[in-house]
């Protein structure tokens, strides 16, 4: 038989590796191109805009990918220290703060000289991120210092993108910090900061003596966080316009971009510009990755960073035509860069935002002629991405960020005719919702009038989105819902009784049998288990309830269409609904009170916690007993508790709490279950929750503690503060006691910076208690291993 013909000698492929080697080495092409090769690649030549698998760029663009280094690979050994300090790190099991201090340092030590190796690397790029999450300010500029120089190419790699990213999240907010003087002098070190000063110190002084006393001046130089930023941009310059599209550098663009912004991280609308649904989310166990308050909320920044901003719009758009910009609005990767470039453009106060302003800008360039003609560009352009999925994202930004005059032209030339038909589409409806949070009263209420022959195609559909926006909408502008309400009555038929289930597209039987349970023997203990597993919920379901829940919120006709629906439900039905994750807001909803819904609380709390006995059968435990074990319907009890509790005025009098002796009669069936509820979880939280320990032993205390909770908490905007809590409020710089008047009226700390500070207490009492235990030689399992 003929033999395969297979390439023969070792020898000969160990000359091959070690010849390419060489050339790597020095430099030299690896693979020098015969002519076949030039002829391909003479074909492959562009002229103008190419699209490619992962980015468009032009012909005088930049073309970074084809230049990226080679950073070395990390020898086994390494990758297997590396490998189990990652590890470590995750599970973050250190006997205390200095231990875990010591272990970053000797990390950084090993690390020294091989960043760029292991950002690039598969297994070790999330030890990079984990370091960077509990890295020391001093650290984290260093770790610029090392990246500097090769940003470009760093932002492109697949891997060393997400150390970018990480590293700008987790700087942002030491920027502002150092703006507003939190670090003055050396004052902006801390503990952890000190220690390995002088660990890196020690260090150097032996390197110094080994290495003949040569040491590097700039080592010393205090560099702030925004220069260094402002480096990072030198070094992307003139790229930008490659990068927007880039695959892997769009992403660590855009969190750049929100850096410089000052926008909040952790905003729906940021998120899904700065990152996927399927992205890993690297973590520490027991710690929380986020940025606290500074990604909720709006971060001060310097003016050169707005600056930069504006710089890098103006170059971007220069070197762009109209027809590349065009193309970039339909792009997948693309699209999200414009979104964002479009946004900080429109919203900045100092820039020409009009559609024909002299200076060329993005929107300029998307819109370049007058909207309002028949057959202009402009009107071409806007029809052609309304009901694309991709370009009707671009066109939300505008219709939302767009100036009033530009707004204005946009609705009556594309929107106003055509808002039902935009209405009933899938992909342009989104866009109509954004136009309808902008119009005024007069032209809302057309397009109500326009809208209502619809709704009964809209929630045989299940959008029910753009129907809650026009609820919202008329309340803000104080318009008639009469009209909306009827015809929203009439799609869901005129029976009060299956008003609720329809709007929530919920069959009674399935979820009473999935919130029903029946005694199970588990090896030799009985216990009560679902008939049926509960049903996962839809999203058609999700907003079905939100619908709901904003028709609450509207006083008049909408509220006592969804009131009059929940109480034409048997008892049953209200306490399986009550039970359910979707529907149980809508019942936590309806229990938040107001000045006219007193008699309907009352009936449906009555309805929640008595069932009859011929109801009773598919729910054998106690109606409240249950709530109180069940994860659901743990927050409805606590909704029942802030509902009876809460007076209906400023002046405490026993006419005040109408409520009230439910909350004792919820209590006093609590009481009788104690044993229940403290071996369950949640049981535990409602019996902390409802302060029952103080309720079983002195009741009066209880009903006065009750009573002045929720009383501050009204008064305050939901601030409470429990007596003592106000003593140890100090501010961080001058040492000043904050008053709980000053709480109450919003100048010191907010109730979820007062739990952050209870929780960091705690955990300096457990780590003290942790240091003295390892002094008595009790290291037990939380010592950590060497890792050599």
């Amino acid at each position: 038989m003929p033999r395969e013909k297979v390439h023969r000698g070792r020898r000969e492929e160990k000359k091959a590796e070690k010849e390419l080697k060489r050339k790597r080495v020095w430099g030299e092409d690896p693979e020098e191109e015969t002519p076949q090769k030039k002829s391909k690649s003479t074909e492959s030549e562009y002229t103008g805009i190419i699209r490619t698998e992962d980015a468009i760029y032009e012909e005088d663009g930049a073309q970074g990918v084809t230049d990226r280094p080679f950073y070395g690979m990390l020898e086994d050994e390494e990758q297997e220290y590396f490998r189990r300090a990652d590890e470590l790190l995750e599970l973050n099991d250190f006997p205390s703060q200095e231990e875990r201090s010591l272990f970053l340092s000797n990390v950084y030590h090993e690390a020294d000289g091989k960043e760029l190796k292991i950002a690039c690397s598969q297994s070790c790029s999330r030890l990079m991120e984990r370091l960077i999450l509990l890295s020391t300010v001093e650290q984290k500029k260093k770790l610029f210092g090392k990246f500097a120089g090769n940003f470009v190419h760093m932002v492109q790699h697949r891997f060393a993108s997400h150390c970018c990213e990480m590293l700008f999240i987790q700087s942002a907010p030491i920027v502002t910090k150092e703006l507003i003087g939190y670090y003055k002098g050396e004052s902006y070190k801390d503990e952890d900061d000190a220690k390995s000063d002088e660990e890196d110190a020690e260090r150097e002084e032996n390197e110094k003596t080994k290495d003949g006393g040569k040491t590097d001046m700039k080592e010393g130089e205090f560099v702030s966080m925004e220069n260094l930023f402002l480096y990072t941009l030198n070094e992307l310059e003139g790229q930008m316009t490659f990068l927007l599209t880039d695959r892997f550098a769009s992403h660590t663009l855009r969190v750049l971009l929100i850096v410089l912004s000052g926008q909040p991280f952790e905003m729906t609308a940021t998120k899904t510009l700065l990152q996927s649904r399927r992205k890993e989310k690297i973590g520490i166990n027991g710690m929380y990755s986020g940025l606290a308050k500074s990604s909720l909320s709006k971060r001060a920044i310097p003016e050169s960073f707005q600056f930069a901003i504006e710089k890098i719009i103006s170059d971007t758009v220069a070197t762009m035509d109209t027809a590349f910009i065009q193309v970039l609005a339909t792009h997948p990767t693309g699209n999200p860069s414009l979104q964002l470039l479009l946004e900080l453009e429109l919203t900045n106060h100092t820039s020409k935002k009009g559609a024909n302003a002299s200076q060329k800008t993005i929107i300029s360039a998307l819109l370049p002629d007058d909207i309002t003609q028949p057959g202009s560009e402009s009107a071409i352009f806007i029809n052609g991405i309304l009901y694309d999925p991709i370009g009707s994202r671009l066109l939300e930004i505008i219709t939302t960020f767009a100036p009033g005059k530009l707004f204005k032209q946009l609705y009556n030339t594309i929107f106003k005719d055509r808002i039902a038909a935009l209405a009933r589409n899938e992909i342009a409806s989104y866009v109509a919702i954004k136009a309808l949070n902008r119009l005024s009263k007069e032209d809302l209420e057309e397009a109500v009038q326009s809208i209502i022959p619809q709704i009964e195609g809209l929630i045989t559909r299940s959008r029910t989105q753009i129907i809650k926006t026009l609820f919202e909408r008329c309340h803000a502008r104080e318009a008639d819902t009469d009209a909306l309400t009827t015809a929203i009555a009439q799609a869901y038929g005129l029976d009060p009784s299956t008003l609720i289930l329809k709007m929530s597209e919920i069959d009674l039987e399935t979820i009473t049998a999935a919130t029903s349970e029946e005694p199970t023997v588990e090896g030799e203990e009985l216990v009560m288990r679902p008939v049926v597993p509960p049903p996962k919920p839809k999203p058609t379901q999700l907003h079905g309830s939100l619908l709901a829940q904003s028709m609450l919120a509207i006083p008049g006709p909408p509220c006592d269409l969804i009131q009059a629906g929940l109480l034409a439900l048997p008892p049953s039905t209200i306490f399986s609904l009550s039970l359910y994750t979707t529907t149980a807001h809508l019942i936590q909803s309806s229990l938040r009170p107001t000045k006219t819904n007193t008699v309907f609380r009352r009936k449906l709390i009555s309805s929640l916690i008595t069932l009859s006995p011929s109801e009773s059968t598919s729910h054998p435990q106690s109606p409240v007993l249950k709530l109180a074990l069940s994860p659901t319907g743990s927050h409805t009890l606590d909704s029942i508790l802030d509902s009876t509790t809460t007076p209906s005025s400023s002046t405490q009098t026993q006419a005040q709490y109408p409520l009230f002796s439910l909350s004792e009669r919820i209590a006093s069936l609590l009481l009788t279950q104690e044993s229940a509820l403290r071996e369950s979880f949640t049981g535990r939280i409602v019996w902390r929750n409802w302060h029952l320990d103080l309720f079983k032993r002195r009741r009066g205390d209880w009903v006065s503690e009750i009573r002045q909770r929720k009383f501050e908490a009204q008064r305050g905007g939901g601030k409470y503060i429990r007596k003592g809590e106000d003593k140890g409020l100090n501010d961080q710089k001058g040492g000043k006691s904050f008053s709980r008047a000053k709480i109450q009226e919003g100048e010191g700390k907010s109730a979820i910076e007062l739990a952050r500070e209870k929780f960091a207490k705690g955990k300096k009492v457990e780590l003290k208690e942790m240091k003295g235990r390892k002094k008595k030689g009790r290291i037990g399992e939380n010592a950590v291993p060497d890792v050599v």
